[in-house]
């Protein structure tokens, strides 16, 4: 994927529905989602793919932002529904997610790869395979001998609280940066 794609770019935050996951650790995709369809000026509507989609542009891309409405483990459904629908290559889909395995508020960005046992990734990579973009929101390993799955779907702790905005809104500005200047300038930028 060169710089020269104009899109559309199909970009896909990952979390899980309902209020009770709002702020948990694992809805940080769903989060950054929010964030770029307010810069747009977009309104979130339902989509028959079993997502919720907003439209919209970035640097003059055409955008579409996705939150599948399925549950983290069921992503690859709705995701690959909406490429079909939008006609968007693998390689202009942006998935944005938590990363266990990265320190928190830090981000790295990668095209393709292993889904490092996340099964939102897990279930994009069976339908679409693995060559799309990562936005990985670090947010660190479970403390002590707490389960992952119990870690992942809790709220961010106090601590965590006083950086998340600034997280969210990076992670956004890192997605906003794949689209409009490329992957490598993007991760120059934002791979801390």
């Amino acid at each position: 994927m060169t710089d020269a794609y104009d899109g559309p770019w199909l970009v896909v935050g990952l979390g899980n529905p309902g209020e009770g996951y709002a702020r948990n650790r694992h809805n940080i995709g769903f989060m950054v989602a929010d964030l770029l369809a307010g810069r747009m000026g977009a309104r979130f509507k339902t989509h028959k793919s079993r997502a919720q989609v907003a439209e919209g542009r970035i640097g003059g891309k055409r955008v579409v932002l996705a939150k599948p409405m399925t549950f983290m483990n069921l992503s690859g459904g709705p995701t690959t529904a909406l490429r079909d629908f939008y006609k968007v290559p693998t390689a202009g889909i942006v998935a944005v997610h938590d990363e266990l395995d990265i320190d928190y508020a830090t981000l790295r960005l990668k095209l393709g790869g292993g889904d490092n046992g996340h099964n939102g990734l897990k279930s994009i990579t069976k339908s679409l395979g693995p060559d799309y973009h990562r936005v990985r929101c670090g947010i660190g390993r479970p403390p002590g001998r707490m389960e992952v799955a119990d870690f992942v779907l809790k709220d961010f702790s106090s601590t965590e609280r006083k950086e998340l905005e600034w997280f969210v809104d990076r992670a956004a500005d890192a997605v906003e940066a794949v689209v409009t200047e490329g992957l490598e300038r993007a991760q120059s930028t934002y791979n801390s």
